[in-house]
C-alpha cells in the first residue's frame, strides 16, 4: 500500500491504520461476556413483543380504547426502527463499549419510566425514549462478541447470540400474558430492571479496556431528519393500515406517499454525502446484499405466521393467550439444542446449505400447519412447531455471517445495524400482511360456505334443529351457526396463508445461493491483504 494511502478512511469511518483490535476472551471472561451480552439481547428483544398481550389491560387501567393503547407498540416499533440503522455513526462516536453500555442504562431507566407512566401519554413517550437506546443494542451485542471469540469460533459466537435473538419473540407474549394475568403489567417492564444492571456491570467490567477507536465524525442533520421522517411514516402507516382499511385511508395514503419520497430522497442524499448517517456502500457487497434481502423476505414470513397462530387459536379454537404461548413454546428445544452445533459447524459447511436446510423446514412446518382445521389436538398443533426449531437454528447464524463475511471489524456494528433494521422492518411488514391478508381471505371463504348453507340444505336444516332442540331461539341459532363459519372461514383462510408461505419459502432458497461461498469470500479477502 502506498505511504500516502495508510491513514485514508475506509468506508464505515475508521482508518487504515487503526490498531489491532484486542485479543479473545478466555475462560471464566468469555462465559460471562456471553451471558452478559445475551442478556442485554434478550431484554431487548423481549421488549419488542411482550407487551402485545398486555395491551388490553394497559388500556383498562389508563382508561383510554385498545385501539388508543397500540400506541404503546408502535411508539417503540417508530423510534426503535429509525435508531438502528444509526448504529455504524454512533460507534465511530463513541466507541462500541461506551454505547453499548450507555444504551442498557438508559433501556433500564427508560424499562422504570413505563412501568411508572401515571397516563397514556407519558406511556407512549418513555415506549419512544425506550425504543430510540434499544436501537444499538443487538447490533453492538453481535460485534462485541464476535470480537470476544477467536475467528475459527465465530459460529459458536453467532449461535450464543441467535438463541437469545430467536426464543425471545416467542416467550413476549407467554411471559407477558402470565404476568400480566398474575401480577400487574407495569411489571413487564420492572422485569428489566434487574436483568439490565447486572448485563451493564458485567459488561463495562469485562470490556471497558476493549474499547473500538472512535472519531469526530460531522453530523448528518440532513440524513438523520430524512430517516425520521420516511422510517417513522412508514412503521406508522404499517402499524395502524389494517385498522384504517389500508388505502382506503386518506391518512394511510399520506403515510404512503411521505415513506416512499422520504426514502428515496434519503437514498439519493446519503449516496451522495461524505459522512453518510447510514453506511449504504455497504450494499455493493454482493453477500451482504443477497444476506440482507433474503433476512428481509424470511423473517417477515416467519414473524407473520409467529403472530396468526396464537391470534388463530384465542379467537376460534377457544385457548387462553397462556395456552396459546404454550403451543408455540416448544419451539425453543430444537433451538437451544441445534444452535450450537450448527455454529460449530458454520465454519467449515457452506452456510448457504445451511440457509437452505432452515427455509426447507420452514417450508415442510407450514405445509404441515396448512392441513389444520378445527379439530386440531394440541398434539397435532404442537408437532410442526417442534420441528420449526430446527429452522431456526439454521437460520439465523449463516445468514448473519454470509451478511458480515468479508467486511472489516470497524464495518461490523454499521452491517449489523442495517442487517438488523432489515428484520425489524421485515417484523413489522410481516405481521401487517399477514393479519389483513387473513381477515381477507377469511371474507372471501365466510360467503363461499354461507353459499351452501340455505334453508333448504338438509346439513343447514339439521343444525339449525340440533341448535333450536338446546334452547335457542330462531335469531340465537342463526347467530351461533354464522359463528361456526365464521370459525371455518377463518381457519381456511390461516392455511391458505400457511400454504403460500411454505411456497415463498422454498423459493427463498434460490436466493441464497445468489452469494458468493462465505470461505471462498475470506481466503480472497486474506490473499488481497497478503498482497
Amino acid at each position: 500500500m502506498p505511504a500516502e494511502n495508510a491513514d485514508r478512511p475506509v468506508a464505515g469511518g475508521a482508518p487504515r491504520g487503526a490498531p489491532a483490535p484486542p485479543p479473545p476472551l478466555t475462560g471464566s471472561t468469555l462465559a460471562l461476556g456471553t451471558v452478559a451480552l445475551s442478556l442485554a439481547t434478550f431484554m431487548n428483544v423481549l421488549d419488542t413483543s411482550i407487551a402485545n398481550v398486555s395491551i388490553p389491560a394497559i388500556a383498562g387501567d389508563l382508561g383510554v380504547s385498545p385501539d388508543q393503547g397500540t400506541w404503546v407498540i408502535t411508539s417503540f416499533a417508530v423510534a426503535n426502527g429509525i435508531s438502528v440503522p444509526l448504529t455504524g455513526w454512533l460507534t465511530r462516536r463513541f466507541g462500541q463499549v461506551k454505547l453499548f453500555t450507555g444504551a442498557v442504562v438508559l433501556f433500564v431507566i427508560a424499562s422504570i419510566l413505563c412501568a411508572a407512566a401515571p397516563n397514556l401519554s407519558m406511556l407512549i413517550l418513555a415506549r419512544v425514549f425506550q425504543g430510540a437506546v434499544a436501537g444499538p443494542m443487538i447490533p453492538l451485542s453481535q460485534a462485541l462478541l464476535l470480537a470476544s471469540y477467536p475467528k475459527n469460533r465465530a459460529g459458536t459466537a453467532l449461535a450464543m447470540w441467535s438463541i437469545t435473538t430467536l426464543v425471545a419473540p416467542v416467550v413476549g407474549p407467554v411471559l407477558g400474558g402470565w404476568i400480566t394475568d398474575n401480577i400487574a403489567w407495569p411489571w413487564i417492564f420492572y422485569i428489566n430492571v434487574p436483568v439490565g444492571i447486572a448485563a451493564a456491570l458485567a459488561t463495562w467490567a469485562i470490556y471497558r479496556r476493549r474499547e473500538t477507536p472512535t472519531a469526530k465524525v460531522p453530523v448528518d442533520a440532513v440524513g438523520l431528519s430524512l430517516l425520521m421522517i420516511w422510517v417513522g411514516a412508514m412503521q406508522v402507516m404499517l402499524d395502524k393500515g389494517k385498522d384504517l382499511d389500508w388505502f382506503n385511508s386518506a391518512a394511510i395514503v399520506t403515510l404512503a406517499c411521505v415513506a416512499v419520497v422520504g426514502f428515496a430522497v434519503f437514498l439519493i442524499w446519503e449516496l451522495t454525502e461524505e459522512h453518510p448517517i447510514v453506511d449504504l456502500s455497504l450494499f455493493r457487497g454482493r453477500n451482504f446484499t443477497v444476506s440482507t434481502i433474503a433476512m428481509l423476505f424470511a423473517y417477515g414470513l416467519f414473524f407473520g405466521n409467529v403472530v396468526l397462530l396464537p391470534l388463530w387459536l384465542q379467537q376460534y379454537m377457544g385457548y387462553t393467550a397462556t395456552l396459546a404461548g404454550w403451543v408455540l413454546a416448544p419451539v425453543g428445544f430444537l433451538a437451544i439444542l441445534l444452535s450450537p452445533v450448527v455454529g460449530r459447524f458454520n465454519d467449515r459447511v457452506d452456510p448457504r446449505i445451511f440457509v437452505t436446510v432452515s427455509f426447507a423446514i420452514f417450508a415442510l412446518v407450514l405445509f404441515m400447519r396448512a392441513h389444520f382445521n378445527t379439530d386440531a389436538t394440541i398434539t397435532t398443533l404442537m408437532l410442526p412447531t417442534v420441528i420449526q426449531g430446527a429452522a431456526m437454528a439454521a437460520f439465523f447464524i449463516p445468514l448473519v455471517s454470509i451478511s458480515l463475511s468479508g467486511l472489516a471489524p470497524e464495518r461490523i456494528p454499521a452491517a449489523s445495524g442495517l442487517f438488523n433494521f432489515a428484520r425489524i422492518t421485515a417484523g413489522a411488514f410481516g405481521t401487517s400482511i399477514t393479519t389483513t391478508l387473513w381477515d381477507r381471505r377469511a371474507t372471501l371463504h365466510h360467503a363461499q360456505l354461507v353459499e351452501h348453507l340455505s334453508p333448504n340444505n338438509p346439513v343447514t336444516a339439521q343444525a339449525l334443529g340440533t341448535l333450536h332442540g338446546s334452547g335457542m331461539g330462531p335469531d340465537q341459532s342463526y347467530a351461533a351457526l354464522n359463528r361456526l363459519v365464521d370459525a371455518q372461514a377463518f381457519m381456511l383462510s390461516a392455511d391458505d396463508i400457511f400454504y403460500v408461505s411454505g411456497m415463498l419459502f422454498i423459493a427463498l432458497i434460490a436466493l441464497v445461493w445468489l452469494a458468493r461461498p462465505v470461505r471462498a469470500a475470506a481466503a480472497g479477502a486474506a490473499a488481497a491483504g497478503a498482497h
